[in-house]
């Protein structure tokens, strides 16, 4: 039989319990609070994404009702240094499903003050869904440095009452 020492067995009983301490706190973060982890939704040719096509959102990008101040979609296209659209307005009380992707280098989508935080990548869509209950205006930023016009880049969520 292997002999541990005594401070050995308190070093990995210490670290089996933080091990579990965080899973935990995972779980419950996933599963309570909603958090969600972005997803590539799909994959696109980031030289032709925004060309405009019936089949292409990215081609003009903007926001998409589903269903009447309810729910709606939000397609936003990255690009050295600017997002497109710059400006959203939907009502409180509905929800977005931001739709977002680059077509040029890495950039990043965070909506202040909300769990929407996004690395964007040339061609992968990321997808992210949110719920704006309360009538306020929200900034969106690229957290990800782009280039010198990196800190222009920026726009904002109006949610009207």
């Amino acid at each position: 039989m292997i002999h541990v020492d005594r401070s050995e067995k308190i070093y990995i009983i210490i670290s089996v319990t933080l091990i579990s301490v965080f899973f935990i706190a995972l779980g419950i973060s996933s599963f309570v609070y909603g958090f969600q982890v972005p997803v590539p939704e799909q994959r696109v040719d980031p030289r032709t994404i925004a060309t405009p096509a019936p089949d292409n959102p990215f081609g003009e990008p903007g926001l998409r009702e589903l269903v009447p101040g309810k729910k709606y979609e939000a397609y936003v296209l990255a690009q050295i240094w600017s997002f497109t659209p710059r400006e959203i307005r939907v009502p409180a009380g509905s929800t977005v499903t931001f739709y977002v992707t680059s077509k040029d280098v890495q950039h990043g989508f965070r909506i202040n003050e909300t769990n929407v935080n996004m690395q964007i990548v040339p061609g992968e869509v990321s997808k992210l869904t949110i719920t704006f209950d309360e009538p306020r205006e929200y900034d969106f930023i690229c957290h990800e440095y782009c280039g010198v016009g990196h800190q222009s880049m920026a726009g904002k969520i109006i949610v009207e009452p």
